[in-house]
């Protein structure tokens, strides 16, 4: 079975980390993580693309960005 971990992320370079490596730290390994940047204006994607360049190029993570739109909508 295959599925997507959907993270909504909102100005949080403080706490992304932290759940990026929960998520990748499962034993279970056939999954994806959507991270969908909601318009942060800190530094939360540039700390996620530096950190997770690998992830990122093998599409173990992959990143939407969108506008401001609040939590609701980013994980829809």
């Amino acid at each position: 079975m295959f599925f997507s971990v959907i993270i909504p992320l909102y100005n949080k370079a403080y706490s992304i980390k932290r759940c990026i490596d929960s998520v990748l730290n499962q034993s279970y390994i056939n999954f994806e993580i959507i991270v969908v940047n909601d318009g942060s204006i800190d530094n939360s994607v540039q700390i996620l693309k530096s950190l997770y360049k690998d992830q990122l190029e093998a599409k173990k993570i992959l990143v939407i960005e969108q506008k401001n739109q609040g939590v609701s909508v980013a994980r829809n």
